[in-house]
């Protein structure tokens, strides 16, 4: 193997995992950890790694042949597709032992110890070829917010309360942890997570961070972490998401919680998500974006440019502009058409919108159904389409993320949707290649 005697588990979260011709198989998620009846270690039986759809399958370690700061790649043979359960004994090191508060004991098992909490577990390989956790990386606690403890790396036979009760785990490193993910892959990663847990987890994070997951979360998990944040907070939460998904999740909460909520968010983020709300459910204005990129016809591609290279704009908010008359916050003065960022790059940087604005495609009206919508999109071969009143006023624009959203079946973004399940069923039971055997679990 080229691997290291000794293998920090938590650092290869999020690693690729790749079959020796190369190609990527998934990507690690967490360890499983087996305990032992005996004052034996406990043992590293396999990774969980991530496939597609979300998918997550048990690797055991036996089949790993290399794992190191780039990647872990697996044998060759065949590989269980069944999705991974957790099992009465065993338990996961992202997700069970991160952040617990244990205690080290001296060398010399004099003392009273220190206090800390766990960053990482190490493994090493015995003689008979089993992996066993050796090493705890133990975060010193200070009693001070302004200073970090020191790290101790103990080993196991010094560490007290590392499977105690799960009260005793905070949330710092595994946030650090899910930070360095897409918001997909953290909404995942959360739902993994049992539900007091995840909503901990949820509480941790930045109010920009959180409204970035929960417009991936399935809308029962939004609620549920939505109900245990104070309201002031739900609220701050509810100004930083798109006014679309805004509208989308209150709409999920009784009438009198969404008045509550409405009326603790700053009125100017408030008053698109209100509007949004007043539409009927499945057309173009209840699914629409209000926040389009919105210039007007003296602006010129240097700033159009300069505009759609904005981070925080998603692809496809940021692969049109629309051009519309004074004001341009929505609802806009007229209408007047929209330029793709192809046409941008074609034009020289002085030249004015209102000589390259698209006029020939037709607004949708807000009451247009979503059936429609997609239709006009995929005749066009659009990914936006704006949205206008029957003053021919910029009220937002349908993007082909709101139309596949809404769509797909209501609960596509949980992990055990039966969908989900039916499209792999055929994969459930078979194998692939990649593991000259089936190990023992």
């Amino acid at each position: 193997m080229t691997m290291g005697t000794r293998v920090y588990l938590a650092r290869l979260a999020g690693l690729g995992v790749f079959d020796p011709n190369g190609d990527r198989v998934g990507r690690v998620r967490d360890a499983v950890v087996r305990l032992r009846t005996t004052n034996r270690p406990p043992q590293i039986v396999g990774l969980v790694a991530e496939m597609a759809l979300r998918r997550r399958i048990f690797l055991p370690i036996g089949r790993v042949i290399s794992m190191d700061a780039e990647a872990v790649v697996l044998s060759t043979g065949t590989l269980n597709l069944r999705r991974f359960e957790k099992r009465p004994n065993e338990l996961l090191v992202v997700e069970d032992l991160l952040d617990r508060r244990v205690t080290v004991m001296p060398e010399d098992g004099d003392g009273p110890g220190i206090s800390g909490t766990v960053v990482d577990i190490g493994m090493e390989q015995n003689r008979s070829n089993e992996w066993l956790v050796t090493r705890v990386a133990v975060r010193e606690h200070t009693g001070r917010l302004t200073r970090r403890g020191h790290v101790y790396q103990a080993e196991y036979e010094r560490i007290r309360n590392l499977f105690g009760p799960t009260d005793t785990q905070g949330t710092s490193n595994l946030l650090a942890l899910l930070e360095q993910m897409r918001p997909a892959d953290m909404a995942n990663a959360l739902q993994d997570l049992p539900d007091p847990r995840r909503n901990e987890v949820a509480a941790a994070m930045s109010d920009r961070t959180l409204a970035d997951v929960l417009e991936e979360l399935p809308e029962h998990d939004q609620v549920e972490i939505l109900a245990h944040l104070d309201r002031e907070r739900a609220a701050d939460v509810l100004e930083r998401m798109d006014p679309d998904d805004a509208a989308d999740l209150l709409a999920e909460l009784p009438k009198v919680e969404q008045t509550v909520l409405l009326d603790l968010m700053e009125p100017e983020e408030a008053a698109p998500v209100r509007q949004l709300m007043t539409y009927q459910q499945g057309t173009a204005g209840s699914v629409m974006t209000s926040e389009p990129v919105i210039l007007t016809p003296d602006a010129t591609v240097a700033e159009a440019l300069a505009r759609i290279r904005e981070p925080e704009l998603s692809p496809v908010v940021a692969a049109q502009v629309f051009v519309a008359r004074a004001p341009s916050a929505t609802p806009t003065g007229k209408y007047l058409g929209m330029v793709h960022f192809q046409r941008l790059l074609r034009e020289p940087p002085a030249s004015m919108l209102g000589g390259i604005v698209d006029s020939d495609l037709e607004p949708l009206r807000p009451e247009v159904v979503l059936a429609e919508v997609t239709k006009r999109m995929a005749t066009y071969d659009l990914v936006a389409m704006p949205v206008v009143d029957n003053a021919n006023r910029l009220l937002g624009a349908v993007t082909v993320d709101d139309v596949l959203d809404h769509s797909l079946p209501r609960d596509w973004r949980d992990r055990d949707t039966p969908d989900s399940g039916e499209h792999l069923a055929t994969l459930a039971d078979e194998q692939i290649p990649f593991a000259t055997e089936q190990a023992e679990r």
